[in-house]
């Protein structure tokens, strides 16, 4: 029944671009607001239902809640989120969108949550 529940989320495209962004590293309701152009009861009850769906999974960092994709997903889980990451190279809004973090992770200061800041930061010095 996870291949059910996998596929239950990925046939939403907000939740397809969610979870494309995520592959990319923890980010806040904010930062996704601002990428996906769409209003913040929106991206939270996307989420909700992802995490609800145990795809993506949450931690309170000060006054931020931050998203991320499982520590340790699934195989199936695993498998499924290659080959849309795969298939997304294809689709411009996917690319737009990963354009927009760029910006966003660009600017991200002393007000960014430190568990996402100090991820992207991270990641930036490992692809340097």
């Amino acid at each position: 029944m996870e291949l059910i529940r996998i596929y239950q989320c990925f046939c939403d495209r907000t939740r397809l671009r969610i979870l494309n962004l995520l592959q990319h590293g923890p980010l806040c309701v904010c930062h996704l607001q601002r990428i996906l152009g769409e209003p913040q009861v929106k991206i939270s009850k996307h989420l909700a239902y992802l995490r609800g769906h145990q795809l993506v999974e949450s931690e309170r960092c000060a006054n931020w809640m931050v998203y991320h994709l499982p520590e340790e997903p699934s195989e199936l889980l695993k498998r499924n989120l290659a080959c849309l990451q795969d298939s997304m190279r294809e689709e411009s809004v996917f690319q737009r969108d990963l354009d927009r973090l760029k910006e966003v992770l660009d600017e991200l200061g002393a007000d960014c949550p430190a568990c996402v800041r100090e991820h992207h930061q991270h990641q930036n010095s490992c692809r340097s």
